[in-house]
């Protein structure tokens, strides 16, 4: 059919000339078929089938059709389509003009499962080329199914899992193929707690089923209480399934308490932003820089990404929420620095609030004093700020800020509500130049200030022994330059240094650090690095 339909062109060109109505067409358009570049679905090339051997691509659901694109010398181009299923020839003709060499034109009301080819002509004015080769493709607009199930929380069965624990998911797909055709096959599984945003397989929450067509993932948990877990199975053309499921689990009546523990796995947490401002958090004893979870940027309180903020943590809350450390968010210069009160185990999905500076100062006795006169009634002045544990006793953090030189200690009190009550430790403003570190309790109670000389990378420690009474004995922090614990240290080496916080009592590493090519090394104490690899 398709060399008949050429024939009947050429003839009509051939009477045209003989009747002295056209010009002798040029070598390039009469001689010359065009190139042609493909069917595309939008801007996506999906078939580049055009020759012989090579087997169709597919073409998905668009609010037009595909789009046939041919490379031309002349004014433009004609296009004929035939249904290689049905065997009709043609089932769509049409011309487009050419743009810098390319003529485009869009095909409508292509039947879904059926396999097509197509060709083109150059034209020049009424002037007709040879034909192009075949380009072929097949349609495919149904979209995957999908269902899922969980083993350790069955639908009408008892929760085998607490919230903020790993739990089995099954996700099971199939190409639902239309009548009397084949699907494109399934691509991806994308899915999320809750929200589940724009993107594809090449997106972080994508993964590839298994040949029979299942993905079984091992989530945690966010919260306690009702989650449903949102699932989109692509197939290779773009057709999207969606399903989701429902469940309740259950609080666990005996959590992990650790100091450091974000994530409420029991084990101490490192948080970084990666290379897209999305937050990771990496336990402590990872081999390795996988993240155990990975918050999106756009959770972030300016929903810009985490990378411009200091993320505090390491002291748990208050009685709410014994098990995970809550966070605190300050942007360097900032007069505002949001606490966020972590009860679903650091997801970050809300409960983020202003933390209030205190109003109310203290001598080294706890009595309530006139506060100084370079006291700041808000965050601004705030050059560092460390998480100090729970200085005051109970579940309620401290928090220690280095400002114009001196440290102040922020603690005994709900921190949302303004009740902590602030304290100046220094007077002398000698701790400017030093990196502060909080490494956490010990085993006894007793606290800790770490401090990394920048000038010339020397760790310093600086014991705050808790006494009989409860309280702490500040008096080695009035000399920032006293106890050389380690050196190496330099900021060329490791730009940015923290710790995990958690004491050397059981074993964990303490001091971590990051260097110059985005690598985080790990610490037993302050020796003994480690190398995890590059971060994300």
């Amino acid at each position: 059919m398709r060399n008949t339909y050429v024939r009947k062109l050429g003839g009509v060109a051939a009477v045209a000339v003989a009747a002295g109505l056209l010009t002798t067409p040029t070598a390039a358009v009469a001689d010359t078929a065009p190139a042609v570049l493909g069917t595309s679905q939008g801007g996506d090339y999906r078939s580049e089938a055009c020759d012989s051997t090579t087997a169709p691509g597919w073409v998905g659901w668009t609010n037009y059709g595909p789009t046939l694109t041919a490379k031309v010398d002349g004014t433009g181009a004609r296009f004929a389509v035939r249904d290689e299923t049905t065997g009709t020839d043609p089932v769509f003709t049409g011309e487009a003009q050419a743009y810098a060499q390319q003529a485009k034109t869009v095909v409508r009301g292509l039947v879904d499962g059926h396999s097509y080819a197509w060709h083109a002509w150059a034209l020049q004015g009424q002037q007709v080329s040879a034909s192009s080769a075949d380009c072929r493709f097949t349609v495919d607009t149904t979209p995957p199914t999908a269902t899922v199930s969980s083993p350790d929380f069955p639908n009408g069965g008892p929760a085998a899992k607490y919230g903020g624990q790993k739990a089995t998911f099954v996700i099971r797909t199939a190409d639902q193929a239309p009548t009397g055709g084949t699907g494109s096959g399934v691509a991806c599984v994308r899915y999320g707690f809750d929200y589940l945003g724009v993107g594809g397989c090449d997106s972080r929450d994508a993964v590839n089923p298994a040949a029979d067509g299942t993905a079984t993932l091992a989530l945690k948990i966010p919260r306690w209480g009702t989650n449903t877990l949102n699932v989109q199975v692509l197939d290779k053309v773009g057709n999207v399934a969606n399903a989701s499921y429902t469940f309740y689990a259950p609080s666990n009546p005996n959590p992990p308490k650790t100091l450091g523990d974000v994530d409420g796995d029991g084990v101490a947490d490192i948080l970084l932003p990666d290379a897209q401002g999305n937050l990771q958090y990496i336990g402590v004893n990872a081999s390795d820089t996988t993240p155990n979870a990975t918050i999106r940027a756009l959770a972030s309180p300016d929903h810009n990404g985490w990378d411009s903020y200091r993320i505090v943590h390491r002291g748990w809350s208050n009685a709410h929420a014994p098990s995970s450390d809550d966070l605190f968010l300050h942007q360097p210069g900032s007069d505002y620095l949001y606490l966020y009160r972590n009860f679903d185990y650091g997801a970050l999905a809300g409960n983020m609030v202003g933390a209030q500076r205190p109003s109310t100062c203290v001598d080294g006795a706890g009595a309530q004093t006139a506060c100084p006169a370079d006291f700041a009634d808000d965050w601004s002045k705030a050059e560092q700020i460390v998480a100090f544990g729970p200085a005051a006793g109970g579940f309620d953090p401290s928090l220690l800020t280095l400002e114009d030189g001196n440290l102040w200690l922020h603690a005994g009190g709900d921190f949302a509500f303004g009740r902590a009550k602030a304290r100046k430790l220094t007077t002398t403003g000698d701790w400017a130049g030093y990196d502060l570190v909080a490494p956490g309790p010990d085993a006894a109670g007793n606290l800790a200030l770490w401090a990394r000389d920048r000038a010339t990378g020397e760790l310093h420690a600086y014991p705050v022994p808790k006494q009989a009474d409860g309280s702490f004995d500040y008096s080695a922090l009035a000399d920032p330059k006293a106890d050389v614990v380690a050196t190496g240290f330099t900021t060329a080496a490791y730009p940015t240094l923290g710790s995990s916080g958690e004491g050397d009592a059981d074993g964990e590493p303490d001091l971590w650090a990051v260097t110059p090519d985005r690598h985080l090394v790990t610490f037993s104490g302050w020796s003994v690095p480690k190398d995890l690899g590059a971060l994300r």
